[in-house]
Protein backbone atom coordinates (compact mmCIF):
# COMPACT_ATOMS: atom_id res chain seq x y z
CA UNK A 1 0.00 0.00 0.00
CA UNK A 2 3.01 2.29 0.45
CA UNK A 3 3.36 2.47 -3.34
CA UNK A 4 -0.27 3.56 -3.66
CA UNK A 5 0.26 6.37 -1.15
CA UNK A 6 3.48 7.54 -2.84
CA UNK A 7 1.75 7.41 -6.24
CA UNK A 8 -1.07 9.63 -4.95
CA UNK A 9 1.50 12.03 -3.47
CA UNK A 10 3.30 12.24 -6.81
CA UNK A 11 0.08 12.71 -8.79
CA UNK A 12 -1.19 15.37 -6.37
CA UNK A 13 2.06 17.34 -6.67
CA UNK A 14 2.04 17.08 -10.48
CA UNK A 15 -1.59 18.15 -10.80
CA UNK A 16 -1.15 21.03 -8.38
CA UNK A 17 1.82 22.35 -10.34
CA UNK A 18 -0.12 22.03 -13.61
CA UNK A 19 -3.52 23.39 -12.54
CA UNK A 20 -2.24 25.66 -9.78
CA UNK A 21 0.53 26.81 -12.08
CA UNK A 22 -1.99 27.84 -14.74
CA UNK A 23 -3.98 29.58 -12.02
CA UNK A 24 -1.06 31.57 -10.62
CA UNK A 25 0.23 32.20 -14.11
CA UNK A 26 -2.97 34.02 -15.01
CA UNK A 27 -2.08 36.81 -12.61
CA UNK A 28 1.54 36.83 -13.80
CA UNK A 29 0.58 37.13 -17.48
CA UNK A 30 -1.92 39.87 -16.71
CA UNK A 31 0.60 41.72 -14.55
CA UNK A 32 3.19 41.86 -17.34
CA UNK A 33 0.73 42.69 -20.11
CA UNK A 34 0.82 46.10 -21.72
CA UNK A 35 -1.70 48.55 -20.32
CA UNK A 36 -3.22 48.96 -23.77
CA UNK A 37 -4.63 45.43 -23.74
CA UNK A 38 -4.47 44.53 -20.05
CA UNK A 39 -8.27 44.63 -19.73
CA UNK A 40 -8.57 42.18 -22.59
CA UNK A 41 -5.94 39.93 -21.00
CA UNK A 42 -7.83 40.13 -17.72
CA UNK A 43 -11.04 38.98 -19.41
CA UNK A 44 -9.27 36.08 -21.10
CA UNK A 45 -7.56 34.91 -17.94
CA UNK A 46 -10.74 35.21 -15.89
CA UNK A 47 -12.52 32.87 -18.27
CA UNK A 48 -9.57 30.51 -18.58
CA UNK A 49 -9.08 29.83 -14.87
CA UNK A 50 -12.79 29.77 -14.01
CA UNK A 51 -13.03 25.95 -13.77
CA UNK A 52 -9.82 25.48 -11.76
CA UNK A 53 -9.18 28.56 -9.65
CA UNK A 54 -10.62 26.89 -6.54
CA UNK A 55 -10.45 23.18 -7.43
CA UNK A 56 -6.68 23.22 -7.94
CA UNK A 57 -6.00 23.71 -4.22
CA UNK A 58 -7.56 20.30 -3.59
CA UNK A 59 -4.32 18.74 -4.84
CA UNK A 60 -2.21 20.82 -2.45
CA UNK A 61 -4.43 19.78 0.45
CA UNK A 62 -4.16 16.10 -0.55
CA UNK A 63 -0.36 16.34 -0.73
CA UNK A 64 -0.18 18.00 2.71
CA UNK A 65 -2.52 15.42 4.27
CA UNK A 66 -0.49 12.55 2.79
CA UNK A 67 2.73 13.98 4.25
CA UNK A 68 1.13 14.74 7.62
CA UNK A 69 -0.46 11.30 8.04
CA UNK A 70 1.84 9.03 6.07
CA UNK A 71 5.26 10.66 6.50
CA UNK A 72 5.18 12.69 9.73
CA UNK A 73 8.97 13.07 10.03
CA UNK A 74 9.21 14.58 6.55
CA UNK A 75 6.22 16.84 7.24
CA UNK A 76 7.77 18.01 10.53
CA UNK A 77 11.16 18.67 8.95
CA UNK A 78 9.73 20.75 6.11
CA UNK A 79 7.37 22.71 8.35
CA UNK A 80 10.20 23.43 10.81
CA UNK A 81 13.19 24.41 8.69
CA UNK A 82 11.16 25.91 5.83
CA UNK A 83 8.38 27.47 7.87
CA UNK A 84 9.13 31.00 6.60
CA UNK A 85 8.74 30.34 2.84
CA UNK A 86 5.84 28.00 3.63
CA UNK A 87 4.05 30.74 5.57
CA UNK A 88 4.72 33.30 2.83
CA UNK A 89 3.42 30.88 0.20
CA UNK A 90 0.22 30.24 2.17
CA UNK A 91 -0.29 33.96 2.76
CA UNK A 92 0.07 34.45 -0.98
CA UNK A 93 -2.55 31.78 -1.71
CA UNK A 94 -5.02 33.37 0.71
CA UNK A 95 -4.34 36.94 -0.46
CA UNK A 96 -4.65 35.94 -4.09
CA UNK A 97 -7.95 34.13 -3.68
CA UNK A 98 -9.40 36.99 -1.63
CA UNK A 99 -8.24 39.64 -4.08
CA UNK A 100 -9.57 37.65 -7.03
CA UNK A 101 -13.01 37.38 -5.43
CA UNK A 102 -13.35 41.03 -4.41
CA UNK A 103 -11.88 42.33 -7.65
CA UNK A 104 -14.40 40.48 -9.81
CA UNK A 105 -17.49 40.08 -7.63
CA UNK A 106 -17.50 43.06 -5.28
CA UNK A 107 -20.87 44.83 -5.35
CA UNK A 108 -19.19 48.24 -5.48
CA UNK A 109 -16.61 49.10 -8.13
CA UNK A 110 -14.37 51.93 -6.95
CA UNK A 111 -10.68 52.68 -6.32
CA UNK A 112 -10.43 49.57 -4.16
CA UNK A 113 -10.41 47.55 -7.39
CA UNK A 114 -6.91 48.85 -8.09
CA UNK A 115 -5.72 47.62 -4.70
CA UNK A 116 -7.36 44.24 -5.27
CA UNK A 117 -5.68 44.03 -8.66
CA UNK A 118 -2.20 44.74 -7.25
CA UNK A 119 -2.68 42.20 -4.46
CA UNK A 120 -3.77 39.68 -7.09
CA UNK A 121 -0.71 40.42 -9.24
CA UNK A 122 1.96 40.28 -6.55
CA UNK A 123 0.52 37.26 -4.73
CA UNK A 124 0.30 35.45 -8.09
CA UNK A 125 3.99 36.23 -8.57
CA UNK A 126 5.29 35.50 -5.08
CA UNK A 127 3.35 32.29 -4.36
CA UNK A 128 4.97 30.16 -7.11
CA UNK A 129 8.30 31.84 -6.34
CA UNK A 130 8.25 30.51 -2.79
CA UNK A 131 6.90 27.16 -3.99
CA UNK A 132 10.00 26.87 -6.17
CA UNK A 133 12.25 27.93 -3.29
CA UNK A 134 10.75 25.23 -1.06
CA UNK A 135 11.24 22.59 -3.74
CA UNK A 136 14.85 23.68 -4.28
CA UNK A 137 15.63 23.61 -0.55
CA UNK A 138 14.52 20.00 -0.20
CA UNK A 139 16.99 18.68 -2.77
CA UNK A 140 19.87 21.17 -2.67
CA UNK A 141 21.42 20.08 0.61
CA UNK A 142 21.01 23.56 2.04
CA UNK A 143 19.11 22.51 5.16
CA UNK A 144 21.74 22.41 7.91
CA UNK A 145 20.28 20.76 10.99
CA UNK A 146 23.55 21.36 12.84
CA UNK A 147 23.48 25.15 12.48
CA UNK A 148 23.66 27.04 15.77
CA UNK A 149 22.00 30.34 14.85
CA UNK A 150 18.67 31.50 13.50
CA UNK A 151 20.03 32.54 10.10
CA UNK A 152 21.71 29.21 9.52
CA UNK A 153 18.69 27.18 10.61
CA UNK A 154 15.77 29.09 9.17
CA UNK A 155 17.03 31.57 6.54
CA UNK A 156 19.99 30.17 4.65
CA UNK A 157 18.30 26.78 4.57
CA UNK A 158 16.25 28.15 1.68
CA UNK A 159 17.56 31.63 0.77
CA UNK A 160 20.35 31.01 -1.77
CA UNK A 161 21.02 31.54 -5.47
CA UNK A 162 19.85 28.09 -6.48
CA UNK A 163 16.55 28.54 -4.65
CA UNK A 164 16.00 31.98 -6.18
CA UNK A 165 16.66 30.63 -9.69
CA UNK A 166 14.29 27.69 -9.18
CA UNK A 167 11.70 30.19 -7.92
CA UNK A 168 12.09 32.27 -11.09
CA UNK A 169 11.88 29.10 -13.16
CA UNK A 170 8.63 28.18 -11.40
CA UNK A 171 7.21 31.64 -12.16
CA UNK A 172 8.09 31.21 -15.84
CA UNK A 173 6.48 27.76 -15.92
CA UNK A 174 3.28 29.15 -14.39
CA UNK A 175 3.11 31.97 -16.93
CA UNK A 176 3.70 29.48 -19.75
CA UNK A 177 0.93 27.18 -18.52
CA UNK A 178 -1.50 30.10 -18.14
CA UNK A 179 -0.75 31.27 -21.68
CA UNK A 180 -1.42 27.77 -23.06
CA UNK A 181 -4.63 27.40 -21.05
CA UNK A 182 -5.88 30.80 -22.21
CA UNK A 183 -5.78 30.07 -25.95
CA UNK A 184 -9.17 28.36 -26.03
CA UNK A 185 -10.93 31.42 -24.60
CA UNK A 186 -8.81 33.97 -26.47
CA UNK A 187 -10.20 32.97 -29.85
CA UNK A 188 -13.72 33.96 -28.80
CA UNK A 189 -12.82 37.62 -28.21
CA UNK A 190 -10.45 38.17 -31.11
CA UNK A 191 -7.32 38.03 -28.96
CA UNK A 192 -5.80 34.79 -30.12
CA UNK A 193 -2.77 36.44 -31.73
CA UNK A 194 -1.98 38.27 -28.49
CA UNK A 195 -2.04 35.09 -26.41
CA UNK A 196 -0.06 33.10 -28.97
CA UNK A 197 2.62 35.77 -28.71
CA UNK A 198 2.43 35.50 -24.92
CA UNK A 199 2.85 31.74 -25.16
CA UNK A 200 6.03 32.10 -27.20
CA UNK A 201 7.40 34.78 -24.86
CA UNK A 202 6.77 32.72 -21.74
CA UNK A 203 8.29 29.63 -23.38
CA UNK A 204 11.42 31.72 -23.99
CA UNK A 205 11.47 32.76 -20.32
CA UNK A 206 11.18 29.11 -19.30
CA UNK A 207 14.30 28.30 -21.32
CA UNK A 208 16.24 31.28 -19.94
CA UNK A 209 15.36 30.62 -16.30
CA UNK A 210 16.00 26.91 -16.84
CA UNK A 211 19.55 27.77 -17.91
CA UNK A 212 19.91 29.92 -14.79
CA UNK A 213 18.89 26.93 -12.66
CA UNK A 214 21.69 24.82 -14.15
CA UNK A 215 24.25 27.62 -13.80
CA UNK A 216 23.32 28.28 -10.16
CA UNK A 217 23.38 24.54 -9.42
CA UNK A 218 26.88 24.28 -10.88
CA UNK A 219 28.25 27.15 -8.79
CA UNK A 220 26.43 25.84 -5.69
CA UNK A 221 27.99 22.36 -6.10
CA UNK A 222 24.60 20.76 -6.63
CA UNK A 223 24.96 17.80 -9.05
CA UNK A 224 21.86 18.68 -11.05
CA UNK A 225 23.47 17.89 -14.40
CA UNK A 226 24.53 14.47 -13.14
CA UNK A 227 21.12 13.81 -11.66
CA UNK A 228 19.42 14.50 -14.97
CA UNK A 229 21.86 13.31 -17.63
CA UNK A 230 23.83 10.46 -16.05
CA UNK A 231 21.15 7.86 -16.72
CA UNK A 232 18.86 7.04 -19.61
CA UNK A 233 15.61 8.01 -17.86
CA UNK A 234 16.67 11.62 -17.33
CA UNK A 235 17.90 11.98 -20.92
CA UNK A 236 14.67 10.46 -22.24
CA UNK A 237 12.53 12.76 -20.06
CA UNK A 238 14.33 15.92 -21.17
CA UNK A 239 14.30 14.79 -24.80
CA UNK A 240 10.56 14.09 -24.70
CA UNK A 241 9.89 17.46 -23.04
CA UNK A 242 11.90 19.22 -25.76
CA UNK A 243 10.25 17.34 -28.62
CA UNK A 244 6.79 18.00 -27.18
CA UNK A 245 7.53 21.73 -27.41
CA UNK A 246 7.63 21.34 -31.20
CA UNK A 247 4.35 19.46 -31.17
CA UNK A 248 2.86 22.15 -28.92
CA UNK A 249 3.78 24.84 -31.43
CA UNK A 250 2.21 22.78 -34.23
CA UNK A 251 -0.96 22.21 -32.17
CA UNK A 252 -1.28 25.96 -31.56
CA UNK A 253 -0.86 26.72 -35.26
CA UNK A 254 -3.66 24.25 -36.07
CA UNK A 255 -5.87 25.58 -33.24
CA UNK A 256 -5.80 22.25 -31.38
CA UNK A 257 -5.80 23.91 -27.99
CA UNK A 258 -6.84 20.87 -25.93
CA UNK A 259 -3.84 19.00 -27.34
CA UNK A 260 -1.63 21.99 -26.51
CA UNK A 261 -2.82 21.85 -22.88
CA UNK A 262 -2.10 18.12 -22.67
CA UNK A 263 1.37 18.60 -24.12
CA UNK A 264 2.12 21.46 -21.70
CA UNK A 265 1.12 19.25 -18.77
CA UNK A 266 3.27 16.44 -20.18
CA UNK A 267 6.26 18.80 -20.32
CA UNK A 268 5.84 19.68 -16.64
CA UNK A 269 5.70 15.99 -15.69
CA UNK A 270 8.84 15.22 -17.69
CA UNK A 271 10.70 18.09 -16.02
CA UNK A 272 9.71 16.77 -12.58
CA UNK A 273 10.75 13.23 -13.53
CA UNK A 274 14.13 14.41 -14.79
CA UNK A 275 14.80 16.51 -11.68
CA UNK A 276 13.77 13.92 -9.07
CA UNK A 277 14.26 10.38 -10.35
CA UNK A 278 17.96 10.10 -9.37
CA UNK A 279 17.46 10.72 -5.66
CA UNK A 280 14.05 9.06 -5.39
CA UNK A 281 12.75 8.00 -2.84
CA UNK A 282 14.86 10.51 -0.90
CA UNK A 283 12.64 13.56 -0.66
CA UNK A 284 14.86 15.76 1.55
CA UNK A 285 18.66 15.97 1.30
CA UNK A 286 20.52 17.64 4.18
CA UNK A 287 23.75 19.62 4.21
CA UNK A 288 25.59 16.80 6.02
CA UNK A 289 24.79 14.35 3.22
CA UNK A 290 22.04 12.46 5.04
CA UNK A 291 18.50 12.30 3.68
CA UNK A 292 14.90 11.43 4.48
CA UNK A 293 13.38 8.64 2.40
CA UNK A 294 9.70 8.10 1.73
CA UNK A 295 10.16 4.41 2.51
CA UNK A 296 12.26 4.81 5.66
CA UNK A 297 10.14 7.61 7.14
CA UNK A 298 6.72 6.12 6.41
CA UNK A 299 4.21 5.81 9.22
CA UNK A 300 3.16 2.48 10.73
CA UNK A 301 1.93 -0.10 8.17
CA UNK A 302 -1.64 0.07 9.48
CA UNK A 303 -1.65 3.86 9.11
CA UNK A 304 -0.31 3.61 5.56
CA UNK A 305 -2.90 0.96 4.71
CA UNK A 306 -5.76 3.10 6.06
CA UNK A 307 -4.43 6.15 4.22
CA UNK A 308 -4.08 4.19 0.98
CA UNK A 309 -7.64 2.90 1.12
CA UNK A 310 -8.95 6.37 1.98
CA UNK A 311 -7.18 7.81 -1.07
CA UNK A 312 -8.45 5.07 -3.36
CA UNK A 313 -12.04 5.35 -2.18
CA UNK A 314 -11.93 9.13 -2.13
CA UNK A 315 -10.71 9.28 -5.70
CA UNK A 316 -13.79 7.31 -6.80
CA UNK A 317 -16.00 10.12 -5.53
CA UNK A 318 -13.80 13.12 -6.29
CA UNK A 319 -12.31 12.52 -9.73
CA UNK A 320 -15.56 11.97 -11.71
CA UNK A 321 -17.06 15.19 -10.34
CA UNK A 322 -13.85 17.11 -11.01
CA UNK A 323 -13.85 15.92 -14.61
CA UNK A 324 -17.52 16.86 -14.88
CA UNK A 325 -16.68 20.35 -13.57
CA UNK A 326 -14.02 20.83 -16.26
CA UNK A 327 -16.31 19.40 -18.93
CA UNK A 328 -19.16 21.70 -17.90
CA UNK A 329 -17.06 24.84 -18.17
CA UNK A 330 -15.70 23.83 -21.56
CA UNK A 331 -19.15 23.20 -23.01
CA UNK A 332 -21.23 26.11 -21.83
CA UNK A 333 -21.40 29.73 -22.82
CA UNK A 334 -18.71 30.98 -20.44
CA UNK A 335 -19.16 34.58 -21.53
CA UNK A 336 -22.79 34.66 -20.39
CA UNK A 337 -21.99 32.85 -17.17
CA UNK A 338 -19.35 35.34 -16.09
CA UNK A 339 -21.25 38.38 -17.34
CA UNK A 340 -24.20 37.38 -15.20
CA UNK A 341 -21.96 37.16 -12.12
CA UNK A 342 -20.41 40.56 -12.68
CA UNK A 343 -22.50 43.59 -11.65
Amino acid sequence: MIYVVIAFLWVAICLYIITGGADFGAGIVEMFSRKSYRDKTKSIMLKSIAPIWEANHMWLIIAIVILFVGFPTIYTTVSTYLHIPLALMLVGIIARGTAFTFRNYDAVHDDWQKLYAHIFYYSSLLTPFFLGIIAAATISGSIDTGAKDFLGLYIFSWLNWFGVCVGLFTIALCAYLASIFSLHQARFIDSLSIMIRKTRQTAFYVVITGVLVFVSAYYSDIPLLRWIFSKALGIIAITLATISLLFTNDAIKNHKFLLARVLAGFQIIMILVAATYQHNPDIIIFANGSSLSLFDEAAAPKTIAALGWALLLGSIFILPFLLYLLFSFENQDTDKLLDNKNP
